[in-house]
C-alpha cells in the first residue's frame, strides 16, 4: 500500500524549551489522556530539563553514584519513573523527546516503537555527518565513541510515553553521577562534532525524521 492511499495521521508537535521534569510528568499524563479520548492528535513534546536523575523500572537508588546532599548541592533533582530502563540523565544541552502517540491498530509492536524511535535518531545524527547505530540486545543510539542517545518508553493502551534523549550539548560529567543503563561510555553531539550544535537545527532534524519514519 504506497503511503497516499494510507490513513495519514496528524503530529502535533510542542516546542517547550526548558520544563521542569515534574511539570513535564504532569504534561505528559494530561497530553496521553487527550490522545487516547481523541481530542488531541499524536503530539511530540520536545524540550529540556534542568539537571535531573530518572530511575526507571529496571533500576534502583544504588545506581546513583553521590550522596543526596551531594546531588542537592549539584541542584540535581531524583525522580522515580514508570518509563522502561534503568538509571539515566536528563539535563541542559539535551533535548528530550516524549512522543505521545496512539500506535492502534497498525503499529501495535513495542519492539518496532522503539527501534522506529532509534531509527529516527539515527538518521537525525546522519543529518550532521555523525555515523550512528545501534547495538542488538539494548536500547539507545550508539557511536564508535560511546552512546549518544538514551530511549525509556512506557505504553498504555498503545499510547505512548516517555521517550528519548539525545545528547546534543550536554555536559557529560554529570553522567558520572550514575551507573548508566549497562554502564557503557556516553558521548554527545558536541564532543564528536568538535563544535557547539544548535539547538534548534537538531530539533527540525528529529521532527523532520520523526514524520517520515512514523508516516505522519
Amino acid at each position: 500500500m504506497t503511503r497516499q492511499a494510507m490513513k495519514v495521521k496528524d503530529l502535533l508537535v510542542q516546542r517547550l524549551g526548558r520544563v521542569d521534569y515534574e511539570d513535564a510528568l504532569a504534561l505528559q499524563k494530561e497530553t496521553e489522556h487527550a490522545v487516547q479520548t481523541g481530542k488531541q492528535p499524536g503530539t511530540l513534546l520536545l524540550l529540556e530539563h534542568p539537571h535531573t536523575l530518572t530511575i526507571g523500572r529496571r533500576g534502583n537508588h544504588a545506581g546513583i553514584l553521590m550522596p543526596p546532599e551531594s546531588l542537592t548541592a549539584r541542584g540535581v533533582t531524583v525522580f522515580e519513573t514508570n518509563r522502561g530502563g534503568k538509571i539515566t540523565y536528563h539535563g541542559l544541552g539535551q533535548i528530550v523527546g516524549y512522543p505521545i502517540i496512539n500506535l492502534s491498530p497498525e503499529r501495535e509492536d513495542v519492539h518496532r516503537y522503539v527501534r522506529d524511535l532509534e531509527e529516527v535518531l539515527i538518521r537525525t545524527l546522519a543529518d550532521f555527518d555523525i555515523d550512528a547505530f545501534p547495538i542488538k540486545g539494548l536500547t539507545g543510539v550508539h557511536t564508535q565513541r560511546g552512546k549518544v542517545a538514551a530511549i525509556g518508553v512506557h505504553i498504555a493502551r498503545w499510547v505512548t510515553t516517555h521517550g528519548f534523549a539525545l545528547n546534543v550539548n550536554t555536559d557529560l560529567s554529570f553522567f558520572d553521577l550514575i551507573i548508566a543503563c549497562e554502564g557503557e561510555p556516553v558521548t554527545s553531539m558536541r564532543e564528536l562534532l568538535g563544535h557547539e550544535v544548535e539547538m534548534k537545527a537538531v530539533e527540525d532534524s528529529i521532527i523532520k525524521n520523526f514524520v517520515d519514519v512514523f508516516e505522519m
